[in-house]
């Protein structure tokens, strides 16, 4: 496409009659072909009940060799927490591997329609977090793996959580498959949804008081509400307030609650003050008199997640002139997990210049509102993401819900997931192909069923390396 001016083809009719030319950036006029027709030829290569397999081949890395891999980088003596939490339920392994998932997932069917993907969409990556004007959204909350990948991966691997989820919860099998049958129903249709809408409405569709009665969720209604009372007093003030103590001079500063957080040497507080100066620069202008009313007091280093354990992340606490708190999260940014395997499925290499940026922009893409101070930093050489911490953030436990709630949470992540992968891949090319009628889902629960029994063997294979003594675990933390 041509940029107006460069005098190669032509755009839509202007006032006068005389044809403008295309411009960089948009769409053509008129659209040539069908989305929706390319999205249903796409079945006849790939058709939708072949999403149901599941190929493991003899190289697949054993259970106890991903979690080696995946440890490469981190912090040594962090790795056991790691371990430890990823043997507590094969949930909590699945939360822990998506490196491993994204190596089978790369050897499934693919239509090869691409999106900006979470590439860790189980269900405990969905949550509430607070807008810029106190109020709290839902959506997806975690996007270390993000990548522009296959949107099948995202919805194979929420299907997968689903059922390892239910199971934990003492759900039936039954009820289990139900719940990754609806959140690729409630997808399915989301994404039909949206091909119908215009555009602007489509990019901000389903608004989050509509999303319950969109997806049918009404028993869900109660935890909601629950979650969200909690939400609003997870908030940057009440953390600080109970992990920090007054200093001579005035401030405050953080309080060691080894081994989740403890303070850090003072030339490695220094460093990760002083690159906030880069981080800084990554936001938008109009933020930054907010943040130049605060001053920066103190640095430590906390652990957190599943996954993320035994990556550098640090708290750095802000005080503003009435010494109300600000708390910012510099949360080392790693490469994805999911690059390998993406070029081991016959995609290209993405081009990434920081990992942290790449963390930003792919969460931006996907949420239809993000944390205003999302930006990211180097620090000695290594990339991080930078946010707010417990910015009023709160999530549903899958895993405890109710046997009744558990398939009106695949259905609302499921269409929450639909509407994140729709700001990069056109919901009309999506529908065409997942269509009509039930035989996605059906292929897709199957799938999830059949990934996570292999789930709950690669944690087995974990915990008896772990009674062998070949693993070190530290359980508990």
């Amino acid at each position: 496409m041509t940029e107006v001016g460069a005098g190669a083809g032509v755009g839509a009719q202007g006032a006068g009659g005389a044809r403008l030319p295309r411009v960089r950036g948009f769409a053509e006029w008129p659209s040539p072909g069908s989305p929706k027709e390319e999205g249903k030829a796409l079945r006849r290569r790939v058709p939708r009940a072949a999403h149901a397999g599941l190929d493991l081949d003899a190289s697949r890395p054993d259970a106890v060799t991903a979690v080696e891999e995946s440890s490469r980088g981190r912090i040594p003596e962090l790795t056991p927490i790691r371990v430890g939490r990823m043997t507590a339920t094969p949930f909590a392994f699945l939360r822990g591997s998506a490196g491993l998932m994204a190596y089978d997932l790369a050897r499934t069917p693919m239509t090869r329609i691409r999106a900006q993907i979470c590439g860790d969409a189980h269900a405990a990556n969905f949550g509430l977090y607070g807008d810029a004007r106190g109020g709290l959204v839902i959506d997806l909350n975690d996007f270390d793996e993000t990548v522009d990948g296959p949107w099948e991966w995202d919805l194979k691997r929420l299907a997968a959580s689903l059922v390892l989820a239910g199971r934990e919860a003492g759900a039936d099998e039954d009820t289990c498959r139900k719940a990754a049958h609806d959140a690729a129903g409630a997808y399915r249709r989301t994404m039909r949804l949206l091909a119908r809408l215009p555009v602007l409405d489509a990019w901000n569709a389903i608004a989050d008081e509509e999303l319950v009665s969109h997806t049918d969720a009404h028993d869900l209604l109660g935890t909601l509400e629950r979650v969200s009372e909690k939400a609003r007093a997870n908030t940057s003030g009440r953390f600080a307030a109970r992990s920090t103590e007054p200093t001579a001079e005035g401030g405050r500063r953080f309080v060691d609650a080894a081994p989740v957080l403890r303070r850090v040497p003072d030339a490695e507080a220094a460093a990760v003050a002083a690159s906030l100066e880069q981080y800084v620069t990554t936001l938008p202008e109009d933020r930054l008199p907010l943040l130049a009313r605060h001053a920066v007091h103190d640095v430590a280093f906390r652990i957190v997640g599943t996954g993320s354990v035994g990556t550098r992340s640090y708290v750095v606490l802000l005080l503003d002139h009435r010494g109300e708190s600000l708390v910012l999260q510099v949360k080392e940014a790693r490469a994805s997990a999911l690059v390998p395997h993406l070029l081991t499925a016959g995609f290209d290499a993405p081009e990434v210049d920081h990992e942290g940026r790449r963390v930003v922009l792919g969460q931006k893409r996907m949420q239809v509102v993000s944390d205003i101070l999302l930006g990211w930093t180097t620090v000695d050489g290594r990339p991080f993401q930078v946010r707010q911490f417990r910015n009023r953030k709160g999530s549903v436990d899958p895993a405890a819900l109710a046997a009744d709630q558990i398939d009106d949470y695949g259905r609302m992540t499921g269409a929450l997931l639909a509407r994140a992968h729709s700001h990069s891949a056109d919901p009309r090319l999506v529908a065409g192909y997942c269509g009509k009628n039930e035989e996605l889902d059906e292929a897709v629960a199957t799938f999830a069923v059949t990934y996570a029994d292999r789930t709950e063997a690669d944690h087995a294979e974990l915990v008896a390396a772990v009674r062998a003594g070949r693993v070190a675990a530290e359980m508990g933390v």
